[in-house]
């Protein structure tokens, strides 16, 4: 079993920045590769970003591409998203999740989830 747990969500104005981060318990965190999702009222889960256990690869969605960046620390078994240039758009709840599948962009192969945190960019 892993547990995740999201913070770093808010209300931030266009353009501005948040920093999410993702700490894991459990099971050994180093060896799986770790995803950031997103959800808006009325639209399915998206794919944002994942990063491999070396933190040497990353993916990115083609919606946040340039703006987000996802980084690991294995040492505190944590993931972050740098988020910048924020757009209401980007308004959602973002979920960290972790799957033993090597840089899976996708929701189905993600097995384990956190309960999400919060993020609303206002116009």
């Amino acid at each position: 079993q892993v547990q995740l747990v999201e913070s770093g969500g808010g209300l931030v104005q266009a353009g501005g920045s948040l920093r999410l981060s993702c700490v894991a318990s459990g099971r050994t965190f180093s060896t799986d590769t770790m995803g950031w999702f997103r959800q808006a009222p009325g639209k399915e889960r998206e794919f944002i970003a994942a990063i491999s256990w070396s933190g040497l690869r990353t993916y990115n969605g083609d919606a946040v591409k340039g703006r987000f960046t996802i980084s690991r620390d294995n040492a505190k078994n944590t993931v972050y998203l740098q988020m910048n240039s924020l757009k209401p758009e980007d308004t959602a709840l973002y979920y960290c999740a972790s799957t033993r599948a090597r840089g899976s962009t996708l929701y189905g192969e993600y097995h384990y989830w956190g309960q999400g945190t919060q993020v609303t960019v206002s116009s």
